[in-house]
């Protein structure tokens, strides 16, 4: 069985009342249940964020480093925003 590691915490009222709700629904049997499903939920997200790091971004750094010429240069990128921008205050996106 795993050791129990007890911690005091403190969370603002609406995170608190949150946590009640669930256990009061039927949801989680404990505010410790809700606690450790938030916990492993922001565990997979970090895991997935590195996983992304590692693979996707690292890769595209790698590919425009050994060809710089695959990018956009920043006048173009800027000129794109600026018109999508204007778009949007039109309501035209």
């Amino acid at each position: 069985m795993n050791k129990i590691d007890r911690r005091t915490i403190s969370l603002p009222a609406e995170q608190g009342d949150y946590i009640d709700r669930l256990v009061q629904s039927g949801e989680y049997g404990s505010a410790s249940e809700v606690v450790r499903a938030g916990i492993r939920a922001l565990q997979q997200h970090d895991k997935a964020i590195e996983h992304w790091l590692r693979t996707e971004v690292a890769e595209t750094y790698d590919r425009m480093v050994a060809d710089p010429s695959r990018g956009i240069p920043i006048e173009e990128v800027r000129a794109e925003f600026v018109e999508r921008s204007k778009k949007r205050r039109e309501g035209g996106l």
